[in-house]
């Protein structure tokens, strides 16, 4: 019975994520690497930035997202909803007539996945293991939920900062974290975030984001740069020792903070019940 889920679940996701035309990949960019002091005016960047970065509470948009593992390429069109209380809902459409084909809700704590088109529910905790099964990508919620925001919320006070390096207009801010480290890229001229670096207690690289061709938003009686294009880059040694998967996000249309904002998800009825906690590492993966 395992294998036959493991199957059926490969089969779903192959559905859910049908459509590898114009595919995209990541671009890594170089950091800044001349060591300088925390000046009067970068301290001020910083806490500019780091009060922008609350700035998303709401989403509601179409972007087309791409998805790179060690074995798999695939694309999907889709409406996504974030919600302040961490509640999110994604509905896949895929093939040339833009059916959907999967309704997806998460929630801090569970997951609910509506395989549309055959009328079976995939159910189970929120965590990265379960990610993982879904989209192909083991990230924590919450580093997913910001990825699709577009923006990585600082919470790191100024005396946090351990190091600061600048090359031309851009500048990263290194900051301790309980976790390990993260550096934030900012552009001095812009003062947007244009890329997050976050490792681990060891020093080891986990995730490397760049954020792309910003639109503005006036959020709060304030004129917000967020970008149109996310670039995220996960190394995930729980798989296969290297594990480099990629997310590539790009919004057609979306607005921000709407002063409505409702997610409604219904389940399925008579839907089959799958429980993914109890479906281990899948063999298509």
């Amino acid at each position: 019975m395992k294998l036959s889920l493991n199957v059926f679940l490969g089969w779903v996701l192959t559905v859910f994520l049908a459509g590898c035309a114009d595919f995209r990949t990541v671009t890594v960019e170089e950091w800044p690497s001349e060591s300088v002091k925390l000046s009067d005016d970068l301290a001020e960047l910083y806490l500019d930035v780091s009060k922008a970065s609350r700035s998303v509470k709401t989403l509601d948009g179409y972007a087309d997202i791409w998805i790179k593992t060690p074995k798999r390429e695939e694309r999907v069109y889709s409406n996504i909803q974030l919600s302040e209380e961490k509640d999110m809902r994604i509905i896949v459409s895929s093939g040339i007539m833009g059916w959907p084909v999967a309704d997806m809700l998460f929630r801090p704590d569970s997951l609910f996945v509506h395989d549309m088109l055959n009328n079976r529910l995939l159910v189970g905790g929120n965590h990265p293991d379960n990610l993982e099964k879904i989209l192909g990508l083991r990230s924590g919620y919450g580093l997913f939920l910001d990825a699709l925001a577009g923006v990585i919320p600082i919470d790191e006070p100024l005396d946090a900062i351990k190091s600061v390096r600048k090359d031309g207009s851009r500048v990263s801010f290194g900051v301790v974290t309980p976790a390990g480290k993260r550096e934030f890229l900012v552009n001095t001229l812009t003062r947007n975030m244009e890329g997050v670096l976050i490792s681990d207690s060891f020093g080891r690289k986990q995730v490397e984001m760049h954020f792309r061709k910003f639109a503005t938003f006036n959020l709060e009686e304030k004129n917000i740069m967020l970008p149109e294009e996310i670039d995220v880059l996960m190394f995930n040694p729980h798989l296969d020792g290297s594990g480099r998967h990629e997310l590539v996000i790009v919004y057609d249309e979306r607005t921000l903070n709407p002063e409505i904002l409702e997610i409604q998800y219904r389940l399925p009825k008579n839907a089959k019940v799958i429980d993914l906690d109890r479906v281990g590492i899948l063999p298509w993966m």
